[in-house]
């Protein structure tokens, strides 16, 4: 355990040093800090969903269902209840959660394409709601919202600067991956894989299976409602988008582009789509098919994404 996490530990220097320099040089290349700080929150909703389909084995296209309603939930607090960044992300994450554990129980038992279709389906449910409840979500319109500064008394973080906001977003980011690497490296974590390499066998130990599903799905959506109050609170607005299936089959697609076997090979695929989509967005309409021709090369020629290639090569 010790050689692989010294092993690991340059790749990890060089990363944190990436992500804590990238405002100071991302302009150079013809990028800005929101940007980075969508790559970081697109990355942690990547890594969250890979945390159920890359180390569980199901596959789930909802999750953007609740990366919405955090989103929704943080921009409503802050209109309609108390203008406190701190107050709304925490209801944003909570509400996000609650959604995600209610759907997830009610899905622990499905296993395959139902379990997939299954994901869209309620996924849906919360689209459609958010985009015909005009009143509270502003239908197709959007959500327009200001996220506020974090006083702490003797410091205050003006976060409608885009420079603190950014080491906010990637603050918090520490925080979750470092959580879901524990989670990954506890018991639980292991009787994910377990399930994920041989669900049978998992049972014959009495391994409650479901339950560690739901366990497993509710986790996965606690970090991708925190992903998604921050992309709220960065965009400073919510649409239904935001909750469409396209968006969850976005997340996996990182994932799979970066590596779903590898723990930070989601935020290697989001850096991927996010900086390809910005870019390319501004040259053609049809920047998906180009996207869509990185994915079908990862499928064909590496399987293992290319957090696998890289790792390859460093062994």
């Amino acid at each position: 355990m010790n050689q692989s996490f010294n092993a690991r530990l340059p790749g990890l220097a060089i990363l944190w040093l990436i992500l804590l320099s990238m405002p100071y040089w991302i302009g150079l290349v013809g990028g800005y800090t929101d940007l980075a700080s969508r790559l970081l929150i697109i990355g942690l909703a990547a890594m969250a969903t890979n945390l159920l389909v890359g180390h569980s084995g199901v596959m789930a296209f909802g999750h953007a269902a609740y990366f919405g309603l955090s989103a929704y939930t943080t921009g409503l607090v802050i209109n309609h209840w108390m203008p406190s960044t701190p107050l709304a992300f925490v209801a944003g994450v909570l509400m996000g959660t609650l959604g995600g554990a209610l759907v997830g129980f009610l899905l622990a038992k499905l296993r395959g394409i139902y379990f997939a279709l299954a994901t869209i389906a309620f996924g849906q449910v919360f689209f459609f709601i958010a985009f015909r409840w005009n009143a509270v979500t502003g239908g197709d319109n959007g959500l327009t919202f200001q996220r506020q500064p974090i006083d702490l008394g003797l410091l205050r973080i003006d976060l409608t600067h885009s420079l603190p906001y950014y080491y906010t977003a990637l603050a918090v980011f520490a925080v979750c991956a470092a959580a879901m690497a524990m989670i990954l490296r506890s018991p639980f974590g292991h009787t994910l894989l377990a399930m994920r390499e041989n669900e049978r066998r998992a049972r014959f130990l009495s391994i409650p299976v479901n339950r560690h599903l739901w366990m497993a799905y509710t986790v996965s959506c606690v970090f991708v409602a925190v992903a998604g109050s921050l992309y709220g609170m960065l965009n400073n607005f919510v649409s239904p988008h935001d909750l469409h299936w396209t968006q969850s089959g976005d997340f996996v697609l990182m994932a799979v582009i970066g590596g779903m076997r590898s723990f930070w090979g989601p935020l290697l695929g989001a850096a991927i789509f996010v900086v390809a989509q910005d870019y390319l967005s501004s040259l053609t309409q049809n920047w998906m098919f180009f996207i869509g021709l990185i994915f079908v090369l990862v499928v064909l020629f590496l399987p293992r994404g290319i957090a696998g290639l890289l790792q390859r090569r460093g062994a």
